[in-house]
């Protein structure tokens, strides 16, 4: 089920998709993420929104990678993913990232239809 969460203080919802995503499954701040992303990407020399810097840094906090598969093309959406998987995920289309916590998912607009490609899982 779709809910919608917009922790960014100046109620933007475009270009911080990964912070949102990130502040929601890990319980932290939209501010302390985004601060804790630009020095993840200083030290590894990229940018705060960079897939290998917040893949680094939710894997770090004990998140791990998986690819989703397409056994059709462009078959499985965030709804359906959520169907068969409870638990805490970021889900990741390529272009947009969005929390799911336990079959329901977090946005500031429904994504629910979107196209997931791979997610970060809560160990």
């Amino acid at each position: 089920m779709y809910k919608i969460y917009n922790p960014n203080p100046y109620g933007s919802r475009v270009g911080d998709c990964v912070v949102r995503a990130v502040s929601k499954v890990t319980g932290q701040s939209w501010s302390d993420v985004y601060m804790d992303l630009c020095i993840t990407g200083l030290t590894v020399g990229d940018m705060p929104t960079s897939n290998a810097v917040w893949g680094k840094y939710l894997r770090e906090k004990g998140f791990e990678k998986h690819i989703i598969p397409d056994t059709c093309p462009m078959c499985t959406t965030v709804k359906e993913f959520l169907r068969d998987h409870k638990g805490t995920y970021v889900l990741c289309t390529g272009s947009h990232a969005v929390s799911a916590v336990n079959g329901d998912y977090y946005d500031s607009w429904d994504s629910g239809r979107e196209n997931p490609i791979y997610c970060w899982e809560e160990e």
